[in-house]
């Protein structure tokens, strides 16, 4: 678990005025965005709060992703290099669907606070789960959210999480990295006393969405 706090401040923000602020994130590291008590992992600044549980998602010893837990439910966050031209939330939720239907699950299509999101079942472990996908294309990177557990059907648990996706800062940085390419995530270099066992746990393990690597 990641409790500690840190202050972020926007360099960005300071030479430009609030109204010039888009009113919510997710946000890109270079644009302007609200000062924030967030934990920084590299590739992603996600909020802290007393009432969130934040982790890694590992592959052997690479962070791979963020996982939120709040209240009995999980939010998973991924962030993948995107061509400058073209997002690819549209072509991924084909891939996701064609995924979790082969595993046995079903998704839909619906609006969602982000726009065209995912929602339905996926097949985990041999029992079908509720989540929702939820995509957001930003400048050279595509941030991909996986809502599960009972905000998957409880809309004000998922409101929070939601909350959550809303002020994480993306930080895709300079270097050329491949289309769909993971963004390189790290552990948090203010909290060197975390055991591999508290990085690595996940009880809200499940199919595509944790097992899928890039």
């Amino acid at each position: 678990m990641f409790r500690r706090r840190r202050r972020e401040q926007s360099e960005a923000a300071e030479s430009v005025a609030p109204a010039e602020m888009r009113e919510s994130g997710p946000w890109d590291s270079a644009e302007p965005h609200p000062e924030s008590d967030r934990i920084d992992l590299g590739g992603l600044r996600l909020p802290s709060a007393d009432d969130l549980d934040i982790r890694l998602a590992m592959v052997g010893d690479q962070p791979v992703g963020a996982i939120v837990l709040h209240e009995e439910s999980a939010l998973q966050l991924h962030a993948f290099a995107a061509p400058k031209t073209s997002g690819l939330w549209d072509e991924a939720r084909t891939k996701i669907s064609a995924a979790v239907k082969e595993a046995g699950g079903s998704l839909e299509q619906q609006d969602g606070p982000f726009g065209p999101e995912l929602a339905g079942q996926v097949n985990s472990e041999g029992s079908l789960e509720r989540v929702r996908y939820i995509g957001v294309d930003g400048p050279r990177w595509f941030l991909r959210a996986v809502i599960s557990g009972r905000a998957a059907m409880d809309e004000k648990v998922a409101a929070r999480l939601e909350d959550v996706i809303r002020d994480v800062v993306v930080v895709r940085g300079d270097d050329p990295m491949a289309r769909e390419e993971s963004i390189p995530l790290r552990k948090p270099s203010d909290n060197p006393a975390q055991t591999d066992e508290q990085e690595t746990l996940n009880p809200f393990k499940r199919g595509p969405e944790i097992s899928e690597t890039r």
